[in-house]
């Protein structure tokens, strides 16, 4: 039996950037979360917005939104794409665990997978320099893919909750 072929490893094991050009353009999105686990005083501080370096929450979402946008000058074999909208969204878990949930779409010859996951994660990450002076013990784990849609694959969906 096989490996399966990796798409971004040529003939002659040199990377290669796919090629896409000859795709059709398909409407695509995809959807990821980030889980940041806050000890106590760090998740008060937030939640209650009394943060030294101010609103963490409107930081963080426009720092996952422009993170999206340069996923090409991230990602080395990414493809820069039109992204027609990416949104971060936030919603406590319970008291001290932060679930950051972001969605992109777009319409072209490529998914937005890394776009979605590129903004779950740098907003997670200013999460935590937002909250680093209360507490340095914040945990960024279960960066995943939850959903995507579009394309040659069509619908794909993970299973279950980390």
């Amino acid at each position: 039996m096989s490996a399966p072929k990796l798409s971004h490893v040529a003939a002659d094991g040199s990377l290669t950037m796919v090629d896409v050009g000859a795709k059709p353009a398909a409407a695509r999105s995809a959807r990821a979360e980030a889980l940041v686990v806050l000890p106590a005083a760090a998740a008060a501080a937030l939640r209650d917005a009394t943060l030294a370096k101010g609103d963490a929450f409107a930081a963080a979402q426009l720092a996952g939104i422009m993170a999206a946008k340069r996923t090409g000058e991230l990602i080395p074999l990414a493809h820069p794409i039109p992204l027609g909208a990416v949104d971060v969204a936030f919603a406590w878990d319970d008291q001290t665990t932060l679930r950051i949930t972001a969605h992109a779409n777009t319409v072209g010859q490529t998914g937005v997978e890394m776009e979605a996951l590129i903004a779950a994660s740098v907003a997670a990450l200013t999460v935590y320099d937002m909250c680093k002076a209360v507490d340095k013990g914040i945990v960024i784990r279960s960066i995943r893919l939850l959903e995507k849609t579009g394309g040659k694959s069509g619908a794909w969906a993970a299973s279950a909750t980390p």
